[in-house]
């Protein structure tokens, strides 16, 4: 049987060690909205959702479906397995601390040839968050067979960048 909402909630309020008293409280709810919430007779309300994920250190998304966001594990291809650069795709996810979500999936080719022509991805994507990334350094690293989730950062400011190549 799948977990419910509700289930999951009071799920990811124990393994925070917080109390419904606690999770209401930090959501300025009632403890007796937490309660129905957990035993599936409410759901919480739309608009608390993303606080809600948060202090249960989860994203929406998992909060709702209980499905984890996978994160490719890095690998590296034997030569003689390897893709060429042509067939790969650069995806590059941005989550900043003010909740906006930035998904850029681009070909490796295309990246290439955009370093090549002196681009910068800042330029491209909008998010300073990316400006200490070394793009060449992550063509190299492709090139010599790595796969993957390539580059975790959290900037200072709570944006947190994954770099991956598939």
């Amino acid at each position: 049987m799948e977990m419910t909402i509700g289930k999951r909630i009071a799920a990811l309020r124990r393994e925070k060690e917080l109390k419904q008293d606690d999770l209401a409280q930090m959501l300025q709810v009632s403890p007796q909205a937490v309660s129905k919430w957990e035993n599936d007779l409410t759901c919480p309300d739309i608009a608390l959702l993303p606080q809600l994920a948060k202090i249960l250190g989860v994203t929406v998304d998992e909060l709702l479906s209980g499905k984890q966001e996978q994160q490719p594990v890095v690998t590296l291809v034997p030569e003689e397995q390897r893709k060429d650069i042509k067939d790969m795709m650069l995806r590059v996810v941005v989550d900043s601390n003010d909740g906006d979500k930035v998904r850029v999936n681009l070909p490796m080719a295309l990246v290439q040839v955009a370093l090549e022509m002196g681009m910068d991805m800042p330029q491209v994507s909008g998010n300073s968050a990316m400006k200490e990334i070394d793009w060449n350094q992550i063509i190299e690293l492709v090139r010599h067979g790595a796969m993957g989730n390539l580059v975790e950062v959290e900037s200072a400011d709570g944006d947190i960048v994954r770099i991956f190549v598939e």
